[in-house]
C-alpha cells in the first residue's frame, strides 16, 4: 500500500522539478538574451558619452558576442566540478555585475572590459540551461527546449525597450545598476529554485563516442546545419533594411517591417519546437529551409506591400529551424554530454552568426545586394543534401539505443 501511494508522489515531485527547471531557464534565457540585445539600444549613448567611432563601437558589441562564444567550453568543465547550478547562478551574476561595472566605466578600456565580464558570464547560461531542460524531460525535450528558446526572444524584446526607457527616466549608469539589480535577482534565483537535473535513464549515456559513432557522426551534421542556418538568418537581415529601402519604405515603416520579422521569428521558435516532435526533425527542418529560401526569393521580387505581408511567415519559417536543431542535440550529444554538445553547437551557431554578415557583405560589395540575397537562399538550400544525410544517422542512432 505505501508503494501505491509513493509511486504517484514521486511522479508529482518529478513533474514539479522539470515545471521549476523549464521555468528557471527560461528566465535564465530571457535575462541572458536581453543583456546581449540591450548593447544595441546603449550603442547611441555611450558614442555619445566617450566620443566613439562606430569602429569603436563594433568594438564594444564584438567583446560581448565573442567572449559568450569563446567561453562557453569552459563552462561546461566548470560544471563538471562545481555543478550546473552553482556555474549558471555564478555565470548569470558575474553578468550582471559586468553591466553595473559598465555603468562604473569611464570610456572604452573600461566599457570593454566590463562588457567582457558580462559576456564571460552569459556564457554560461546557452549550455548549461539548455543541458538542465534536455535532462529534466528526456526523449520528450524537444517541445520544452522550443518553450526554452522562445523565452530568449521575449528577453531580447524586453530589455532593450526596459533599458531604453530607464535611461530616459535616469541617467544612463544608474539604468545600468538598475538592470544589474535584475539579473542579480535571477541569479539568486536560479540558486534558490533550480532543481538538480539528473540525466533521463530513458537516455543511454555512450562513453568513447568517435568518428564510427553514428550519434558523433550525426551531431556534426547538426552542427553544419545549425552553421548554415545561422549564416542565412543573419546574411538576410543584413541585406532585408536595404532591399525594403529599394522597394520604397519609409524609415519609420522599416522599424515596424523589423518588428514583424522578429515577432514573426519568435512565434517560428515556440511552435517549431512542438512541430518537430510530432512532424519528425527532418521533415520539419526540410520545410523550413526551403520555405525560407522561397520566401526570400519572394520577398526580393514582390513590390512593397505583398513583401510586407511575407515578413512574418519568412521570420517564422527562418527563425523556426533553430528550436528543432536544438532540441535535437541531446539525441546526438556525443558520449552523452549534453552540455558539452550544447556548448560546441552554440558556439558553432553564435561564431556564424558573427561572420557570416561580412562574408556575405563583402559578396554584397562584388556582385550586388540581388545576387547576394540570392546567396542566402542558396544557403537555405543547401541544408537540403545534410539534412537527408543527417536522417539517416538519426535511424542509426535510434536502433543504437
Amino acid at each position: 500500500m505505501p508503494t501505491a501511494v509513493s509511486q504517484p508522489t514521486e511522479a508529482k515531485k518529478a513533474s514539479s522539478n522539470r515545471t521549476r527547471v523549464l521555468w528557471t531557464t527560461c528566465a535564465a534565457h530571457a535575462l541572458h538574451d536581453g543583456y546581449g540585445d540591450m548593447i544595441y539600444a546603449l550603442l547611441p549613448i555611450w558614442q555619445a558619452e566617450f566620443q566613439l567611432g562606430y569602429a569603436s563601437l563594433a568594438l564594444v558589441r564584438g567583446v560581448y558576442t565573442g567572449t559568450m562564444a569563446v567561453f562557453q567550453l569552459s563552462a561546461g568543465r566548470l560544471a563538471s566540478w562545481i555543478g550546473s547550478r552553482a556555474t549558471l547562478a555564478l555565470g548569470t551574476l558575474l553578468a550582471a555585475l559586468g553591466y553595473a561595472a559598465a555603468g562604473l566605466s569611464g570610456g572604452l578600456l573600461g566599457l570593454c572590459v566590463a562588457l567582457a565580464l558580462s559576456g564571460s558570464g552569459s556564457s554560461t547560461q546557452h549550455p548549461l540551461a539548455s543541458g538542465a531542460v534536455s535532462r529534466a524531460y528526456g526523449r520528450n525535450a524537444r517541445g520544452p527546449l522550443g518553450i526554452y528558446n522562445f523565452a530568449g526572444d521575449l528577453g531580447k524584446a524586453a530589455l532593450p525597450a526596459a533599458i531604453s526607457l530607464l535611461a530616459t527616466m535616469m541617467p544612463w549608469r544608474h539604468a545600468l545598476w538598475a538592470m544589474s539589480i535584475v539579473g542579480g535577482l535571477v541569479a539568486a534565483g536560479l540558486a534558490l529554485w533550480l532543481p538538480s537535473t539528473p540525466r533521463d535513464p530513458a537516455i543511454e549515456d555512450v562513453e568513447g563516442a568517435d568518428e564510427k559513432n553514428p550519434s558523433a557522426t550525426g551531431f556534426r551534421l547538426l552542427l553544419a546545419i545549425g552553421v548554415l542556418d545561422s549564416a542565412v538568418r543573419m546574411g538576410l537581415l543584413t541585406f532585408l533594411p536595404f532591399l525594403l529601402k529599394g522597394k520604397g519604405i519609409s524609415t519609420p515603416m522599416l522599424g515596424t517591417a523589423l518588428a514583424m520579422v522578429f515577432i514573426g521569428g519568435a512565434a517560428g521558435k515556440f511552435i517549431c519546437g512542438w512541430l518537430g516532435q510530432r512532424m519528425g526533425v527532418i521533415g520539419t527542418v526540410l520545410a523550413t529551409e526551403c520555405g525560407t529560401a522561397v520566401c526570400i526569393l519572394s520577398v526580393m521580387l514582390c513590390p512593397l506591400v505583398p513583401a510586407l505581408v511575407l515578413l512574418p511567415l519568412l521570420g517564422a519559417l527562418m527563425n523556426g529551424t533553430s528550436s528543432v536543431l536544438y532540441g535535437t542535440v541531446p539525441e546526438l550529444a556525443p558520449g552523452g554530454n549534453d552540455e558539452r554538445a550544447f556548448a560546441l553547437f552554440y558556439t558553432g551557431t553564435i561564431g556564424s552568426s558573427a561572420i557570416s554578415p561580412v562574408v556575405y557583405g563583402l559578396l554584397g560589395d562584388r556582385v550586388g545586394i540581388q545576387w547576394a540575397t540570392c546567396a542566402t537562399a542558396l544557403t537555405a538550400i543547401a541544408v537540403v543534401p545534410l539534412a537527408l544525410a543527417l536522417r539517416a544517422r538519426l535511424t542509426l542512432t535510434d536502433q543504437a539505443t
